[in-house]
């Protein structure tokens, strides 16, 4: 979707159908998700219909619900170098040692 020509009162009517719709699937009240998230009722209404809220609200209440998740996508993933990525691959173990010196090879006269 194209989210940059929306208007920050549509983004804000998206996050609170998000959330409306979240919270219906889970059979949940505007109460019981209020008083889970310590937030009023007053106020997740008012976040539903994206007239207003703040991130910590959002936060609350994204975690009753168990949508977390979405923030996967603010994650910063530094990019590896080839150079990198092959020095990683060197150091890495290519045999495992025997533990004890019993397992060894018995030393040869010659």
């Amino acid at each position: 979707m194209a989210y940059n020509g929306y208007t920050d009162k549509k983004l804000e009517e998206l996050i609170g159908a998000f959330v409306k719709h979240h919270r219906l699937q889970q059979n949940k009240s505007q109460q019981e998700l209020a008083d889970a998230a310590d937030i009023s009722r007053s106020t997740l209404s008012l976040l539903e219909r994206g007239e207003t809220g703040n991130t910590e609200t959002l936060i609350r209440v994204l975690r009753v619900l168990d949508q977390l998740h979405i923030f996967s996508a603010f994650e910063v993933k530094e990019p590896i170098s080839p150079i990198a990525l092959a020095k990683l691959q060197q150091e890495k173990r290519k045999r495992a040692r025997s533990q004890n010196k019993s397992d060894e090879a018995p030393d040869s006269d010659w």
